[in-house]
């Protein structure tokens, strides 16, 4: 069995993605929240935000953003700040105690036990 691309990343490429930056305490993404683009790529655009603006046109969850980059969350999330701040992002949280059919104009939201699994499948990738 191969290591994941994830786990054999070196940490000065991490470093130079994010130009060394962390995530601060305000974050305002969880695992599940949806990940819209409102824009196209620029050109002369770093790669990763680039990569996500073409990922995002339909709403798409920060796991599967981290899952497709094959980046560990904590540097997707620094990514999508970045995005947040330009406008070239907008994030959608899960309604919370919603049920599976309380989605706003009548549309179902993943139940949480399936979302769970997907999180984990995810993880096992």
């Amino acid at each position: 069995m191969s290591p994941r691309a994830i786990d054999r990343e070196t940490p000065d490429r991490l470093y130079t993605v994010t130009h060394g930056r962390v995530l601060g305490e305000e974050d305002p993404f969880d695992l599940v929240s949806l990940i819209v683009a409102e824009r196209e790529p620029a050109p002369g655009m770093q790669s990763e935000h680039a990569r996500i603006l073409q990922l995002c046109h339909a709403p798409t969850a920060l796991v599967e953003v981290s899952a497709e980059l094959q980046l560990p969350i904590s540097v997707v999330k620094v990514l999508l700040l970045d995005l947040l701040d330009i406008g070239g992002i907008t994030v959608r949280h899960p309604l919370p105690g919603a049920t599976h059919t309380d989605g706003p104009t009548g549309l179902q939201l993943a139940d949480h036990d399936v979302l769970k699994q997907v999180l984990l499948g995810l993880q096992r990738l």
